[in-house]
């Protein structure tokens, strides 16, 4: 029985020799990392998950810093680098209407109203306002794509398809 897994960090570094840890932040959901949430940690796709429980939890310039339940000093959270902190499935809530889930949106084709297809979605940034959708395009750079209401006109997650409205100089090179 598989279960599925969901990224939600990646352990980019120790901070400090307390066993804390600094995370970049792959979810928009800030209660993925209050105290007492289940984590787990994978060095690489092919490993075996190891469930860690959230003690302490809280901002540093652009990082998320964790303490994990067992783990007190830098030895211990030292072979944590590198690897992703995922969920299962079933922790997973659910939405309100018109919102979703970054894996809902990563792998979406996106074209314009008039049918041009312009790409697929392959990351998205979150620098502040509002999340930036980066869209992979063939034999161009990758096009950044702001996710506002004036551009993105219509998300449908089962058909894997976003239609968007490019305003003026978004497309240019």
């Amino acid at each position: 029985m598989d279960i599925k897994m969901f990224n939600v960090g990646k352990v980019v570094n120790t901070h400090g020799i307390a066993g804390e840890v600094r995370v970049v932040r792959i979810t928009d959901f800030d209660e993925r990392f209050e105290p007492g949430q289940e984590l787990y940690w994978f060095q690489d796709e092919n490993s075996k998950p190891q469930k860690l429980i959230i003690q302490t939890h809280r901002q540093h310039k652009s990082f998320d810093l964790l303490t994990f339940q067992g783990y007190t000093t830098i030895n211990q959270v030292e072979g944590l680098k590198g690897g992703v902190l995922k969920v299962r499935e079933d922790q997973l809530g659910d939405l309100e209407e018109d919102e979703f889930y970054y894996h809902e949106i990563i792998g979406c084709s996106v074209e314009t109203t008039e049918g041009e297809m312009l790409g697929k979605v392959k990351e998205i940034l979150s620098p502040g306002a509002n999340d930036v959708w980066v869209v992979q395009r063939v034999k161009q750079k990758d096009l950044l794509l702001p996710y506002i209401e004036d551009v993105v006109k219509h998300i449908d997650v089962d058909a894997k398809k976003i239609v968007i409205e490019p305003m003026e100089g978004l497309l240019d090179l």
